[in-house]
């Protein structure tokens, strides 16, 4: 039996759209164009992050706990985008997502709303958008993933000398990559070019996915209990696992017994 034939299937939009939404066991899932799994929304917690890859995006607030504006390149099923709009209600995002499919079934089955003063999605470009709108965002975050790979334009030299420049002066990057791809070590060296080496990786826990933080300057080699006692309070304001991601960012980036290192 197929994957998707256990599954309660719908199209998002039509029957030639590539953009498919399935539901089990309270949790439903977007897909574009394959079985691949790109958001998941439990039904009962519209708002949560129920990816554990999405919880770690949320990370960078260990770096920049007060970002006023966030760039979004790419909406999937809006999950960090809803947990942005309910739990950091200060801060002004933009999405700009090159299918309106995706944005249709993001509204209407992931319960994405619609936008207002402090959420605006838009249809087009993201590496456009970017090229286009120098130093713009405190936060870039970059989830660039079809069915089967990064999307090309999403993960050039160009793109992330362009993310770099979209950045305010302490602005964070934030980029999902699979550490699967066979191209991952050539995607991680292009972000460390555009950030002159300011860069940090985070897994995920079981599944593939690293996330890679680069910063315009140095967060200024934060002592560990700096760390853990941000995470500690990060973790009771949002319900996130954040003692988890020091713990994480310490198994993969350069450190002392007492500071990491960047």
């Amino acid at each position: 039996m197929g994957f998707l034939s256990k599954w309660r299937a719908r199209k998002g939009v039509s029957e030639q759209s590539a953009v498919d939404v399935s539901e089990r066991d309270g949790v439903r899932y977007l897909h574009l164009g394959g079985v691949t799994v790109q958001s998941a929304m439990r039904v009962n917690a519209p708002n949560e992050l129920e990816l554990a890859y999405t919880r770690a995006m949320m990370g960078f607030l260990l770096f920049h706990p007060e970002p006023r504006n966030i760039l979004m390149i790419g909406l999937g099923g809006g999950s960090v985008t809803k947990f942005v709009y309910h739990k950091l209600p200060a801060v002004k995002t933009l999405v700009v997502e090159i299918s309106p499919q995706v944005v249709a079934a993001a509204r209407s089955h992931f319960f994405v709303p619609e936008s207002d003063q402090r959420l605006q999605i838009d249809i087009g470009d993201g590496v456009d958008h970017v090229r286009n709108h120098p130093a713009s965002c405190d936060v870039l975050m970059v989830d660039g993933y079809d069915d089967r790979s990064l999307v090309e334009a999403l993960a050039s030299q160009s793109f992330y000398d362009d993310c770099a420049a979209a950045l305010t002066p302490d602005g964070v990057l934030v980029v999902n990559l699979w550490s699967s791809d066979r191209l991952f070590d050539v995607y991680f060296r292009r972000i460390e070019a555009s950030f002159n080496g300011l860069v940090l990786s985070m897994p995920t826990g079981k599944m593939s996915n690293v996330i890679v933080f680069g910063f315009r300057r140095s967060p200024g080699n934060p002592r560990w209990q700096e760390l853990r006692e941000r995470a500690k309070k990060l973790e009771a304001e949002y319900g996130l696992e954040f003692p988890d991601f020091v713990d994480a960012l310490r198994s993969l980036n350069v450190h002392s017994e007492k500071r990491l290192l960047i």
